[in-house]
């Protein structure tokens, strides 16, 4: 477990911009389960590629007009239950952080692995999650 006075402010980096932190595996079943809109889950870590990519790319991607309403993220090595369910919800992708994934009727249909965020720019990232949102959201 990561120290809290370290993943607070990259927690509030996403949760600022609107993002709701998940804490517990019964609230990500609930958010996944029970939204037939579009929402956007971000799986937040303390890795440097999270920091320069991987948020940057995802409230970038929110600068667009079918940009989802629903966002969330966990983040792990804090909240492992939390995590843990998200990834569930990820299979057949192995667990990854970070990631970003997209769903849609309560099934994923779009996944950014940290093999597609790690060197990539954060406007890259943006792009990709933006040509996810013109397919699957309104």
């Amino acid at each position: 477990m990561y120290p809290a006075e370290l993943t607070t402010p990259m927690a509030k980096d996403l949760t600022d911009h609107g993002f709701i932190s998940l804490k517990s595996a019964q609230e990500v079943e609930n958010v996944i389960k029970n939204n037939d809109e579009p929402l956007l889950l971000v799986v937040n870590s303390v890795c440097g590629c999270a920091a320069a990519n991987a948020r940057p790319g995802a409230k970038m991607s929110l600068e667009h007009p079918k940009a989802p309403a629903e966002l969330y993220t966990v983040f792990a090595g804090v909240d492992r239950e939390a995590t843990q369910k998200a990834r569930e919800h990820m299979l057949p992708y192995p667990p990854s952080s970070p990631s970003i994934a997209l769903f849609k009727d309560g099934k994923l249909v779009h996944m950014l692995e940290r093999h597609h965020i790690e060197g990539k720019p954060a406007d890259m990232i943006a792009q990709n999650l933006r040509a996810a949102y013109d397919h699957y959201c309104k």
